[in-house]
């Protein structure tokens, strides 16, 4: 099925608990007839599916989730929120009172028989009038009250277990259902024939329900943290704009503007399109958009980006990208596909989460036979059953990845970081060598003409007004420097015919009537040029543009670029982190070496082109390196592909030339070391949630089953496990959300807090 012919939809799934169900719905999704992919987030609790509309409909999904057990309703057509599945405020009022009955059920079974020692014998001491209540009326009493607070706030447990089974599939919620049934039938038992070897474990019930509750409402609670950065991107567009139409202003929806709308923006005011100014003067914060606290100034001319806040001057602005096609909208999205995306160590615990309930149901099984002929005690056997069923929670391992990724994807974009997804940030944890792009990357990207050296005295106006005219239509930085001096000498010129870009070497067109080539030398003695043999070599950081007008060379355009604040301190960072660091530059040896010293680089590679570059990535990855690129995301598209981790420098307002795993919105070389340790500090969130969770489970079960018992006299109760299977996943989200306050380490360079100030520059490409 080839992507041409397929569509996306994304459906909110209700009813999932655990890494079980997220399984059950993906396997479901996945078998249905015209399904390319299927991903359930279990974090978001919705499902993902890639598929061909000649051969299903999101219908046919909503059918196949609810054949697993679950349900699932169509999207909204308007913007579709990110919070968690509904109905946490109910699970939290239900789990406190679930909670209070249990702990009143507890005391008020110790006179039957639910002997808790030195604690039993102290409340005899305070309350002696409760142990000389008749039991009979204390057990049905006990029985009607758990009875009707199961039937209102366990009635969704059940109802998720029961349609599972009916579907054949098993979840968290069904080793719950199966553990408190078992409970409340033998004690509804010993209730309606008593005796004084039968305990009830009515309190056990209440405690179990309502732990799970409150682990659920908590769980809930700490999804929206995870999610608020995306919820935050969410909420940074206005819903009206003020609209300018023939002098008069009206408060509009944001639907009703249109490309080319002139809009007034007043201070205090988010920008709600991208948009161009026309009049007026302002600042503009753009920290929720590219990590840039420092507010930028903006004049007539300049670009603003929608959800940025306007500080302090009213504007009006031309319109240009709307909705979908705005900076904020791109963000989002990328956001929100990384974090619905998985990472390569989710894969351990989707394997477990498979096979997970199964295998404690049968470990459930032994426990009981095992106790029951070892023991003797019906009674024992059952508790400790149950203490199985319940301490076996297979949500901590589905949430330990995804919600560290969930939290560190988010933190990244608020720092200006755009991670692709899990597999992208796991391959940035774990690298050897970055390798650097000169023009764009270490430098501004912004090469200024120093000067012109005319051959066979040609004149230098007209030398570059023809150089002008080839590079009108390229947006390579020695472009930007040939073009801003000829209009600042106020050159006029024809449009070049029959242009022909040649990556990494330059370009070649009809101007005026005579055939030029415009690139580095290696062009010109790739057209067997002859060059002067006297020129003068040119000064150390300077990149030198030859010209040639029909086969013969007319002259030379000495171009310099400058070193990006806290470039040298980012190059230190890296080395500090035991990396390799290389820079590979299309330029010149003489242009390169001055950059490389003043960066701190020592390894430099010049003059080459685009497949010379992807070459070398290769060399290094055969030797053993896991190597990252760094480059413009253009002419370094293929070293970037072919880099364990490409990292794409950029601006925000380009975000459509993205290439490889990770984008930086703003052009600082600071947010290199800043990308690579969020990377390595949420890998090591991630295993310390698996560690976590594998570890509970590993001495859990043991611990419920009774293993200890022989050697310490160690029993776990059945309220014990559920508050213990309770406390699993939220320890794995709590860890989770530390990554929310991950700051970069201080290296002298600039962070979100402290950026460099050149966010003026445009989009930048390779060097030639």
């Amino acid at each position: 099925m080839s992507a041409s012919n397929t569509e996306t939809v994304t459906l909110p799934v209700l009813g999932m608990t655990c890494a079980s169900c997220q399984h059950h719905v993906e396997t479901a999704l996945r078998a249905t007839p015209g399904v390319a992919s299927a991903h359930v987030d279990l974090i978001a609790n919705r499902a993902t599916i890639e598929f061909n509309p000649q051969v299903a409909q999101p219908e046919s999904f909503i059918d196949a989730i609810r054949s697993a057990g679950y349900d699932a309703v169509l999207p909204r057509t308007e913007a579709q929120g990110h919070s968690v599945e509904p109905g946490a405020r109910d699970a939290e009022r239900k789990a406190l009172i679930t909670l209070v009955a249990g702990a009143a059920a507890m005391v008020l079974s110790m006179p039957l028989g639910g002997a808790m020692g030195s604690l039993d014998h102290t409340l005899m001491r305070m309350a002696p009038a409760l142990y000389a209540l008749p039991a009979n009326p204390l057990r049905w009493t006990l029985l009607a009250v758990t009875a009707l607070v199961l039937v209102w706030a366990g009635h969704g447990i059940y109802a998720s277990a029961l349609r599972g089974l009916r579907h054949g599939t098993t979840n968290m919620n069904t080793l719950v259902s199966l553990g408190t049934s078992v409970a409340f039938v033998w004690s509804a038992y010993a209730t309606i024939w008593p005796s004084p070897e039968r305990q009830v474990y009515f309190d056990a019930v209440l405690l179990i329900v309502g732990f799970l509750l409150l682990g659920k409402a908590l769980e809930a609670r700490a999804k929206r943290r995870a999610l608020s950065a995306l919820d935050s991107l969410s909420r940074l567009r206005p819903v009206t704009a003020r609209r300018i139409r023939d002098g008069v202003q009206s408060v509009v929806p944001l639907e009703e503007i249109e490309p080319g709308d002139s809009i007034l923006i007043l201070p205090g005011e988010r920008f709600p399109v991208d948009a161009t100014i026309l009049e007026g003067r302002t600042t503009v914060d753009e920290s929720m958009l590219t990590g840039e606290s420092i507010p930028l100034a903006r004049e007539p001319g300049g670009r603003v980006l929608a959800g940025s806040l306007n500080y302090d001057g009213a504007v009006t602005c031309r319109a240009e990208s709307l909705g979908e096609a705005t900076v904020l909208a791109q963000i989002t999205r990328m956001v929100e596909q990384a974090q619905q995306s998985r990472a390569p160590m989710e894969r351990l615990a989707d394997r477990a989460s498979a096979v997970f309930v199964p295998v404690v149901l049968a470990l459930a099984a032994i426990t009981f036979a095992v106790w029951l002929i070892a023991a003797h005690s019906l009674p024992l056997a059952l508790a400790n059953t149950v203490a199985v069923l319940v301490v076996a929670c297979p949500c901590a391992m589905g949430l330990a990845v995804p919600a560290a990724l969930t939290v560190a994807v988010g933190r990244g974009a608020q720092l200006g970081i755009l991670f692709k997804g899990g597999e992208a940030l796991e391959r940035l944890a774990h690298l050897d060598a970055v390798v650097l792009d000169k023009t764009g990357t270490l430098t501004i990207g912004r090469p200024v003409l120093m000067a012109i050296h005319p051959f066979e005295d040609r004149n230098e106006d007209d030398l570059l007004r023809i150089a002008a005219s080839l590079e009108e239509r390229s947006n390579h930085p020695l472009a930007h420097a040939i073009l801003d001096s000829a209009r600042a000498k106020g050159l006029v010129w024809q449009p070049a015919e029959a242009l022909t870009n040649l990556p990494g070497r330059g370009l070649t067109a009809q101007v005026e009537g005579h055939a030029c080539v415009l690139g580095n030398d290696a062009l010109l003695r790739e057209f067997s040029i002859p060059m002067p043999a006297n020129l003068s070599t040119p000064s150390p950081g300077v990149t030198r543009l030859w010209l040639a007008i029909d086969n013969v060379a007319a002259g030379v355009f000495d171009a310099r670029d400058a070193l990006r604040p806290d470039t040298s301190e980012a190059v230190k960072a890296l080395l500090a982190d035991g990396l390799r660091v290389l820079m590979l530059t299309g330029d010149s040896a003489a242009a390169a070496k001055p950059i490389a010293e003043q960066a701190g680089i020592r390894e430099v590679e010049a003059g080459l082109d685009p497949a010379g570059k992807l070459a070398r990535i290769r060399e290094l990855k055969k030797s053993g390196l896991r190597v990252a690129m760094v480059g413009d995301g253009i002419n370094d598209a293929a070293a970037l592909a072919e880099a364990d981790a490409g990292i794409a420098m950029g601006t925000g307002a380009d975000l459509a030339q993205e290439a490889g795993d990770v984008l930086l919105l703003r052009a600082d070389p600071a947010n290199i070391p800043n990308a690579l340790g969020l990377a390595r500090s949420t890998l090591g969130i991630m295993r310390q949630n698996l560690i976590w969770a594998a570890a509970y489970n590993v001495l859990g079960i043991p611990l419920a089953a009774g293993v200890f018992y022989p050697a310490f006299h160690i029993l776990l109760s059945p309220w014990l496990a559920a508050a213990a299977m309770a406390l699993s996943s939220v320890c794995v989200l709590g860890n989770s959300l530390r990554l929310r306050g991950w700051q970069p380490r201080r290296h002298g360079l600039s962070t979100a807090t402290n950026p460099a100030p050149d966010r003026a520059a445009p989009p930048t490409h390779s060097a030639r």
